[in-house]
């Protein structure tokens, strides 16, 4: 008996080159609409899928293979008696091959495609025939992308498609019409949610908050994502721990886009945690054109630093704290030439994330190849983040320093415009800080930094410690309030002289009492940023 193959595609890349292959192989290609057309163009005999059916296309195209003479023979287990008498009675030849893929649904709502020619899109025919192919691979081999075309066709030309290759093709044929569905319902939800944001002309009924709030809070009922894999790790937090690097199948941009390692080790978990803190904070720090310089250890900033000049942004960030530095990671706003290159290379660096790198500095970086060189532009950060608990995620909007917002002087002293900078600068950093957080800055860059300590005062306390003799004159960012006056003046006592904080504490009045007493000037933000 002759095979047949089914050959249906949104994308033609290739097709007529695999289709001829099939046709010199024996096969029948069977064909719908435009696949049709593209093949008889390239002078491959076809058979319309109506000769088939012996039903024409339908419904400007909507219904063209869902018919028994298609899907019996698709789904047929050639295996069973009584299911091939059951094709012979109804006279059906079955189908050896399906070569199927999509319309492009995702592509067209990427584009901001109106609801109509998003609904178009999407495709009825095609999911069905992958899945019916996919489920019957014992009999079958289903080709759901281009990709595959060159495999397919080669296993064919020496005789058969091993059923081990049958198996797998059938994975990727349902984790493609599974991201495809996940698409469709991500837009949908988000079609409804907007729906849910329009008032509603009928004033008879009233709802609640507690009705709506599941509707039009932004957050979707069911959230489908798909994460393809990146990067193998050489390990994960711990050397006895196996590890990858996942992103987002549907975000255009993710950690590494657009990130070129020009040398150095193939980064491990550890570095990309670090890697995100550090391109976070450095875009937050550069919004303003200044160059910027970030440096994280164990995720957390231990030195940071704006200024006019790039390599001056860099020795301050050091000077923050050299002995936290050591094994970490930099980021910087700017490019490094043969000078800055020379300096970094003093302390061991294990990634370095610029925009770019000129050929002196690759030339004196060559000289560490233990150190990674990331080229890499400003991050894009999502509206949402997530973080991973046992069995689930908690999601939330993107934490921001947003800017305009309107702060409190709550002290009879007011800052200083040199001291209102630094402030607003610390107040930036302390949102990359493991909370409780407390971040001592002077001259736009950090000298103390209290991070992850389990009371406030102890943060306050290890940031003083750490600037040591440059507290003096220095200035202050808490991540939330002072629940009592001891972080305040353990401040005070080492000669910080203005605090900017939440506030919003029931004893904000004994703690702006404090400030005022040490002749410290304070700000209220009125927003917290605690990162666990």
């Amino acid at each position: 008996m002759k095979r047949r193959a089914l050959v249906s595609v949104s994308d033609k890349r290739g097709v007529a080159a695999f289709a001829r292959r099939l046709h010199k192989l024996g096969f029948e290609i069977i064909s719908t609409g435009g696949t049709a057309r593209a093949l008889e163009e390239a002078k491959v005999p076809v058979t319309q899928v109506s000769e088939v059916t012996g039903a024409p296309e339908m419904l400007a195209g909507r219904v063209k293979t869902l018919h028994p003479m298609i899907h019996g023979g698709i789904l047929a287990d050639l295996d069973d008696p009584d299911q091939v008498m059951e094709l012979v009675d109804h006279d059906i030849g079955p189908i050896d091959l399906v070569c199927v893929n999509l319309y492009p649904f995702e592509e067209t709502i990427a584009g901001g495609a109106e609801e109509k020619e998003a609904i178009e899109q999407i495709d009825i025919g095609g999911p069905t025939l992958l899945r019916a192919a996919a489920k019957n691979f014992k009999s079958v081999t289903v080709v759901p992308s281009p990709s595959f075309y060159k495999e397919v066709a080669a296993e064919l030309e020496l005789g058969l498609v091993e059923e081990t290759t049958r198996r797998r093709l059938a994975l990727e044929a349902f984790r493609r019409t599974a991201e495809y569905d996940a698409s469709i319902s991500t837009w949908l939800a988000q079609q409804v949610e907007k729906d849910a944001t329009v008032p509603k002309n009928d004033s008879s009924t009233e709802e609640s908050p507690a009705d709506t709030a599941a509707e039009d809070d932004g957050f979707p009922e069911v959230l489908t994502k798909r994460y393809e894999r990146v990067l193998p790790l050489r390990y994960g937090e711990n050397p006895h721990q196996a590890a990858a690097y996942y992103a987002d199948a549907e975000n255009s941009g993710h950690l590494l886009t657009g990130v070129e390692r020009l040398q150095g080790r193939p980064l491990s978990f550890n570095n990309l945690y670090d890697v995100d803190a550090a391109r976070t904070l450095l875009a937050d720090l550069s919004e303003d054109g200044r160059a910027a310089a970030v440096i994280i250890k164990h995720a957390n900033p231990c030195g940071a630093s704006v200024a006019d000049d790039l390599a001056e942004a860099y020795r301050k960030a050091l000077a923050s704290d050299p002995t936290s530095a050591f094994g970490g990671i930099v980021a910087l706003s700017g490019a490094v030439d043969g000078e800055l290159a020379r300096e970094i290379s003093k302390v061991f660096t294990e990634v370095l994330i610029s925009p770019s790198f000129d050929e002196e500095a690759r030339e004196v970086f060559s000289e560490k190849p233990n150190m990674t060189l990331l080229e890499a532009g400003p991050i894009a950060r999502p509206n949402l983040s997530a973080k991973h608990v046992t069995g689930g995620i908690l999601l939330q909007e993107t934490d921001r320093v947003e800017s305009g917002e309107e702060y409190e002087i709550a002290t009879s002293l007011r800052p200083s415009p040199d001291a209102l900078g630094d402030l607003l600068f610390a107040w930036k950093v302390a949102k990359s800080v493991k909370s409780n957080a407390i971040v001592l800055a002077k001259d736009e860059a950090t000298v103390g930094i209290g991070a992850g300590q389990t009371s406030r005062v102890d943060s306050s306390e290890l940031a003083v410690r750490k600037a040591g003799e440059r507290a003096q004159g220095a200035v202050a960012a808490s991540d939330a309030f002072f629940p009592f006056a001891d972080g305040i003046e353990a401040l005070a006592g080492a000669g910080v002289r203005a605090v900017i904080q939440p506030g919003g504490s029931k004893r904000d009045g004994e703690v702006v009492e404090a400030a005022d007493k040490h002749s410290l000037s304070m700000v209220l933000t009125k927003r917290r940023h605690f990162l666990h």
